[in-house]
């Protein structure tokens, strides 16, 4: 294999949206043509990122609504489509479903994958392969390459697991057991001078694959060559390959590999017809024409992070301390010096927890921990689920008697497996709530007697009975339910009059609930993935906004380009001041 980067080619950009294949696009033979919609009605089901409802179907398919409704109907009675009849959605029936099962057994992975190969090299203008595990290895099994110079791959060339983006991929969504024999057979051996050579740091990496749902090498196997790879699910869910496209980093550098993740996560899907394990939805509801920002809404930073997360106003320091989860660091924005510094611990932190004594931990990968703002180094102080591999600690605050409260959920959102801990300044960890998709926004009423706290997958904010100080909560009713068509709810935070703003992931927007769970406002945003608000400013009177990029589809960036920006805003309420942890001491 001669991984070089030989020059620039012509291209199609990668931000460019995806083209939808339209009937007299393809050669249909004559007689065939009622075939052919029934067929090309059962793609857009199957290719939908959700269930689709009948209009939303009817629009794509171009047909007239009894030619629609007509060859529906026919797909539903023979199994090939289910419906849901309380949602009034559509998707893959149990019939089409038994056939795929039937393909494993003469399932040919390279025939499968060689059109993706060629669309997406074409597509990208870079060079993409096929490979799989073999041994300690990667084996390169297809390739193709789009016009012009770039990265070549020789087929039946085995690179190291470590270096490359493919061997990350594979070795990340590995069987657990599987994992821990290969990594104890790596010697990481040092390619270029970004290789990873630690294992610790090399499992933090494999971890932040895990998050993301692609892995990245940027010049860690050959200099001047940068990689990206997503994994290829088997029916059981475990990785069969990888596909990966290489090219030169002044094409495929830091910013570029990103988008390119998602188009490698599309097309793995579309190679096995396997849906993936990924709960959260890759396509954001269209953004309303007649949005009106409000007054004074502007971007205070304009920083495209991956998926920015969790702002917490800390007031000693007049400062919005905040992270980016898929891209690591916590940043510790000025906004009178408009300025943004950055800690980079090297692994994933979800949330920022003000201590104390001026100290800060984080919620990280590792479990609750300290962290050096100046030098990134962090300390363990609590582990609520030290033993969970495929889980991760996601959003995290500070209660009223001092004790951080902080969720869980699985790396990759696909199972209920997450939690609700309370951690007191002891290092005790207690159990308050189970069984959670994606735990996210958490807050507490201006008295302290209701506790809300928001499972984003079933779009639901709960509320409970509070205790203040105690820890114990009670009574979990739905406070307010945002329908799927609408968005996902994320952070929360509460003003001084009782208020409840979330901000509403793929809906443009961040909601405002009164006291009894009733919508009074919304604030439309320029993007589509709000993650998280806070108040913050002398007064508590400016609310920030968190934002997200990832695997946003490449039209939507284009409509969307400070998507991972930070915003701010007045709104005309007042926040409640933030608590800080009561850390023993001893404990340090």
């Amino acid at each position: 294999m001669d991984d070089r980067a030989d020059g620039q080619r012509g291209r199609r950009s990668p931000q460019e949206a995806p083209i939808i294949v339209k009937l007299e696009d393809r050669k249909v033979p004559a007689g065939a043509a009622a075939l052919a919609k029934g067929l090309r009605l059962l793609d857009l089901v199957a290719d939908a990122e959700q269930p689709m409802r009948f209009a939303e179907l009817m629009r794509l398919s171009d047909l007239p609504k009894p030619t629609f409704a007509r060859i529906l109907r026919t797909l539903i009675a023979f199994g090939l489509v289910h419906q849901d009849e309380a949602k009034g959605t559509y998707r893959l029936g149990p019939r089409f479903l038994e056939m795929t099962h039937r393909v494993w057994d003469t399932f040919d992975l390279a025939t499968f994958a060689l059109p993706e190969l060629e669309r997406l090299s074409k597509e990208l203008g870079e060079t993409v392969a096929l490979c799989r595990l073999e041994g300690n290895t990667v084996l390169y099994l297809e390739e193709r390459s789009g016009d012009g110079l770039g990265v070549r791959v020789d087929v039946g060339r085995r690179v190291p697991l470590h270096a490359t983006a493919a061997g990350k991929v594979l070795l990340a969504f590995q069987e657990p057991s599987i994992a821990r024999a290969l990594l104890d057979q790596i010697s990481y051996e040092a390619f270029t001078d970004k290789t990873i050579t630690d294992r610790k740091l090399f499992e933090a990496d494999l971890t932040l694959t895990r998050a993301r749902g692609y892995s990245v090498s940027i010049e860690e196997h050959l200099h001047g060559v940068s990689s990206v790879a997503a994994m290829i699910a088997g029916k059981d869910g475990l990785p069969i390959g990888a596909i990966v496209a290489l090219g030169p980093s002044s094409r495929l550098g830091a910013s570029e590999v990103h988008p390119v993740g998602r188009e490698l996560i599309a097309a793995a899907r579309h190679i096995t017809g396997s849906a993936g394990a990924i709960a959260l939805s890759s396509r954001p509801r269209p953004r309303s024409r007649s949005v009106q920002p409000v007054d004074g809404l502007e971007c205070v930073l304009p920083w495209g992070a991956q998926l920015g997360e969790a702002p917490v106003w800390h007031e000693a320091e007049s400062a919005l301390y905040w992270v980016d989860i898929l891209h690591p660091a916590v940043y510790r924005f000025s906004p009178d010096k408009a300025q943004n510094a950055i800690c980079q611990p090297g692994k994933i932190v979800s949330a920022i927890l003000p201590a104390s004594g001026g100290r800060l931990l984080v919620a990280s990968q590792d479990g609750i921990e300290t962290l050096d703002f100046a030098t990134g180094q962090t300390r363990p102080f609590a582990d609520p689920e030290k033993d969970m591999r495929d889980n991760r600690l996601n959003d995290a605050k500070v209660g009223p008697g001092g004790a951080i409260w902080v969720g869980s959920m699985r790396l990759d959102a696909s199972k209920p497996t997450g939690a609700l801990y309370r951690v007191t300044g002891d290092g005790k960890v207690e159990q308050n709530e189970r069984g959670i998709s994606v735990s996210n926004g958490m807050g507490w009423s201006p008295d302290t007697k209701v506790f809300y706290f928001v499972d984003t997958v079933p779009g639901l904010i709960y509320a409970y009975d509070a205790q203040p100080g105690t820890g114990k909560i009670a009574n979990r009713r739905v406070f307010a339910a945002i329908s799927e068509t609408e968005g996902r709810p994320g952070g929360l935070t509460i003003d001084a009059e009782g208020g409840v703003w979330c901000a509403i992931w793929d809906g443009w927007r961040v909601n405002r609930y009164l006291p009894d769970g009733t919508l009074d406002r919304t604030i439309d945003l320029p993007v589509p993935r709000p993650t998280s608000v806070c108040f913050g400013g002398a007064d508590l009177k400016t609310l920030y906004i968190t934002s997200a990029r990832t695997r946003l589809p490449a039209s939507t960036l284009s409509e969307a380009p400070l998507s991972g920006g930070l915003f701010a805003c007045q709104p005309g309420v007042q926040g409640i001041a933030s608590n800080l942890f009561k850390i023993n001491d001893e404990m340090l």
